[in-house]
């Protein structure tokens, strides 16, 4: 960014992005570094999530952020990073797809297992890893929610 240019939260995503491919960075590599899981490093450099001071710092290093980029790190950002509705992007749409097939199927089952209530997407984590298969490597994914239940009153 040139100085003297006002920029946002989106440009500094995008030098975030152009950084990781130019260096050839792993998220995983810099989730390290963070100190935090890879998942959750990944949300904060595409925008979808709060670094602290020490954070922005450590992102700062590995990245080449200057100082004023490393303080749009720390705004609480507008979540939601999908551009439509649908998503149109063919990964993207399979989540998309799973929740459309199963998540009536995946709600009756937490209401039966939990009672009344949702699954909290703030105190949340989530892992993805490789599972080896001999039919094709498969994609293992955890998510695991908080439960709240609704309250009475």
């Amino acid at each position: 960014m040139d100085a003297g240019i006002s920029f946002c939260r989106l440009d500094v995503t995008e030098k975030i992005i152009s950084t990781k491919v130019s260096k050839g960075i792993q998220w995983a590599g810099v989730a390290k570094k963070v100190g935090e899981s890879k998942e959750w490093t990944t949300a904060l450099c595409l925008g979808q999530m709060t670094a602290t001071a020490a954070q922005t710092k450590v992102l700062g290093k590995v990245l080449g952020l200057t100082a004023e980029e490393q303080k749009w790190l720390q705004v609480v950002p507008y979540k939601g990073s999908l551009p439509t509705a649908v998503p149109t992007d063919p990964l993207i749409y399979r989540w998309y797809e799973i929740v459309s097939d199963y998540g009536t199927t995946i709600k009756e089952l937490i209401h039966e297992e939990f009672g009344d209530g949702i699954m909290s997407a703030i105190d949340f984590s989530m892992d993805i890893v490789r599972q080896p298969d001999p039919k094709g490597n498969r994609v293992n994914v955890v998510l695991s929610d908080k439960f709240l239940p609704y309250k009475t009153y």
